[in-house]
């Protein structure tokens, strides 16, 4: 096993197997694999034109921060219905007065003008899975209670509007 820069965790080809057998990991698609067994198993693929998702390795390990961050953001693994969840116009249904709806509609062209919005969809898909599995969660903690967007979302618990926190403490 090997641990590149940003975290991300590579298997040898028997490190996978081992994983699926113990059952620690029901999907290969979760992991990452050393380029050679990516290079047999996507070969094997080619040739036996089988229906299963090809592997992915680790890739360049020059690659930026940015790059990095822009290439995880493109692929939250989460199911297909809160991608195209709804989720603008869920947060505008969760609000009960004008300043609420002013509120959630600065914040969300906030989290667009800084490139977060599609974190939204995940932040929903988290908080519904926590949710279900029974599984508790801070009240909140740091500049991220200033939103009240995240407070909707459940992500926190701390309501910003009646504290008068705000917003630009936590995008800053």
């Amino acid at each position: 096993m090997k641990v590149d820069k940003f975290g991300r965790v590579s298997v040898s080809e028997q490190e996978g197997i081992d994983n699926l057998y113990s059952k620690k990991i029901a999907n290969l698609s979760n992991l990452f694999f050393d380029e050679e067994t990516v290079s047999k198993f996507n070969h094997a693929l080619e040739i036996n034109r089988d229906e299963f998702s090809i592997l992915k390795s680790l890739g360049d390990q020059d690659e930026t921060l940015e790059f990095f961050d822009e290439a995880n953001q493109s692929e939250w693994f989460m199911p297909d219905e809160y991608r195209d969840f709804p989720i603008h116009q869920w947060l505008i249904d969760q609000c009960n007065s004008p300043d609420e709806l002013e509120r959630v509609d600065k914040e969300l062209e906030l989290f667009i003008q800084h490139g977060m919005f599609d974190l939204l969809y995940y932040l929903k898909y988290l908080v519904d899975t926590m949710r279900q599995n029974k599984i508790v969660w801070g009240v909140g903690r740091g500049s991220s209670v200033a939103s009240y967007v995240l407070y909707l979302l459940g992500v926190h618990k701390i309501n910003s509007i009646k504290y008068q926190l705000d917003i630009n403490e936590f995008l800053k």
